[in-house]
């Protein structure tokens, strides 16, 4: 059971990947290419919902390989509170590698932990 469960956080980490390029990584493609800067609005779309699908991807066969009622170890809240960490995860990480500007500052880490406790709390019985 518990093997579901870290097979579902690791496409769980592989599917917020994808996410957050689809959401977030057009910002530095634009400033990387200026063919992709040249793009119009709905080009860019297109490309995040491309990036999206392999998103889904990984994404649903998370949630179904965890998932309590088909033989994984977490429940719903479980798997949503878990989801929304590595998010913060992936997107902190995401940040400071691909966005210089961007600083990891006290309050972010507080913010941080805050999360960290809710993971706590959703897996107390």
């Amino acid at each position: 059971m518990w093997t579901q469960g870290i097979y579902a956080i690791l496409l769980l980490v592989i599917s917020n990947i994808f996410m957050t390029f689809a959401w977030y990584g057009h910002l530095k493609m634009r400033e990387e290419f200026a063919w992709f800067q040249a793009l119009p609005l709905i080009a860019v779309i297109a490309f995040s919902w491309g990036l999206a699908f392999f998103e889904y991807c990984f994404q649903v066969p998370a949630n179904r390989i965890g998932f309590r009622d088909n033989g994984g170890p977490f429940s719903l809240m479980q798997l949503k509170v878990i989801q929304e960490v590595i998010t913060l995860i992936v997107f902190t990480v995401f940040t400071t590698v691909f966005f210089k500007g961007e600083a990891l500052h006290w309050n972010h880490l507080a913010a941080f932990l805050c999360l960290v406790m809710a993971v706590y709390f959703v897996f107390m019985k």
